[in-house]
């Protein structure tokens, strides 16, 4: 399926802006026909955003955000979105393969993210934290004090949205880089969230499940949480 024919079966969820259950039931079985329906997601998701950015020229963008909200729910539902019996991924840049995972899981992102990575300086990530923050999800970041000052950080950006954030304010890197979504799944490995990582560096992401992993990682999170908040 090429872009066109994408853009076509997206704009006809627009039509009222929502999706009804046929068109979700419809998009669905679309996805789980492709031979690598992960990828197909990926590429949904990728022009849904593109549209999006058309749409807000005729529409009010609470509207076009709620479309993008229902596209992304058809796209990943809330069990596989949360993590529930979903496998381990593993992801390698350079490519877009990891920032497409990463917009992606932030994107269905229900109810909070503990985000703990060294720096954030990719725009496309800072972006979608933003729109998990828009829309009610629980965001919190740590991230390195001196990293935060670098130019092109997005730390000050995400803070002037509301996002809460803590620094280390300690000699040493925090050079964490984890994220902990909706208390199911796990983002972690040498992956920075800079444009760098995913365009040149040979890096690598992995996603994981298993709740007694998640829980260590969350309990790590709520540790320098409280060490950074002091």
């Amino acid at each position: 399926m090429n872009d066109a024919e994408i853009d076509a079966i997206l704009a006809q969820t627009w039509d009222d802006q929502r999706l009804s259950r046929a068109e979700r039931k419809a998009l669905k079985e679309l996805i789980e026909e492709a031979g690598r329906p992960d990828d197909e997601r990926h590429r949904f998701r990728r022009r849904a955003f593109e549209l999006a950015t058309g749409f807000l020229a005729e529409a009010p963008s609470g509207e076009v955000l709620a479309w993008l909200e229902e596209v992304v729910r058809a796209l990943w539902p809330p069990s596989q979105a949360a993590g529930v019996a979903a496998p381990a991924e593993a992801l390698f840049s350079p490519g877009g393969d990891v920032v497409d995972r990463v917009i992606a899981m932030f994107d269905a992102a229900r109810r909070a993210v503990d985000v703990c990575v060294f720096t954030i300086t990719d725009d496309r990530i800072a972006r979608a934290m933003g729109r998990a923050h828009q829309r009610g999800v629980k965001l919190r970041v740590i991230s390195d004090d001196e990293k935060a000052l670098d130019l092109g950080s997005d730390i000050e950006k995400l803070e002037s949205r509301g996002v809460t954030v803590r620094t280390d304010g300690d000699p040493a890197h925090m050079h964490h880089k984890f994220a902990i979504f909706d208390g199911a799944r796990v983002l972690t490995g040498s992956y920075n969230w800079t444009r760098s990582a995913n365009e040149h560096n040979y890096e690598n992401a992995v996603i994981v499940s298993e709740p007694a992993l998640v829980r260590q990682f969350q309990d790590e999170f709520d540790r320098l949480w409280g060490d950074f908040g002091a």
